[in-house]
């Protein structure tokens, strides 16, 4: 049984395409025919895949339906986390945080998310050692650092707790592949899992 990562999949079989970088570049050409290919090709039945949010531009579960069964004819068990485009899983909430102003009032508010974000991971911390586990990945949806690659509430708890590897995705576009920290730092493996950053082949996290 093997565990694998990928993220910023952005399906749009229902929905409309407006993401230029979707439409011009030409790694997003039939990538979800390519990722399936490689889904095929490595993933079996046993295994898992964490997919690390941005699953779909539609903005609401209708217009998610044939993403979703993209989804789950994938080989494997799929864990799925939400994305900040992920305007199905709660529209009101994710359209707020691509909203964001950096005047004071957006920055407190931001500020608040990621307060709520690091209560919400502590509690899952907590939940799976209580459950008896004492080896850790995390999973994040955004960056766990800024451009400057400064230490953040996540990178301190991933440290607190031990965890082996944390697996992001959000930075996609080349110019943005290397926004976040990545390798080993303070014992903690860190790594990029967009897309069309691994070309549409799921990372293997774990054998």
């Amino acid at each position: 049984m093997s565990l694998y990562a990928i993220g910023d999949l952005h399906l749009h079989f229902q929905s409309p395409l407006k993401a230029r970088a979707q439409m011009k570049e030409r790694v997003w050409k039939n990538h979800e025919e390519k990722f399936k290919r490689n889904c095929a090709r490595l993933i079996t039945g046993d295994d898992t895949l964490v997919l690390v949010g941005d699953h779909s531009w539609g903005r609401s579960l209708d217009e998610c339906e044939e993403d979703f069964r993209y989804i789950a004819d994938l080989p494997g068990r799929k864990i799925l986390t939400r994305g900040n485009h992920d305007m199905f899983w709660d529209a009101a909430k994710t359209e707020a945080l691509n909203e964001r102003f950096w005047d004071e009032e957006a920055e407190e508010h931001a500020k608040r998310l990621v307060e709520r974000e690091l209560v919400r991971l502590r509690a899952s911390f907590e939940a799976a050692r209580a459950d008896g586990y004492r080896k850790y990945i995390m999973f994040l949806h955004y960056p766990p650092t800024n451009i400057l690659e400064d230490g953040s509430g996540f990178t301190k708890m991933a440290e607190e707790y031990g965890a082996e590897q944390v697996i992001y995705a959000h930075c996609h576009g080349e110019a943005r592949f290397h926004d976040s920290i990545e390798g080993e730092k303070n014992g903690v493996l860190y790594s990029l899992a967009s897309g069309d950053y691994l070309r549409w082949q799921p990372m293997r996290v774990l054998d």
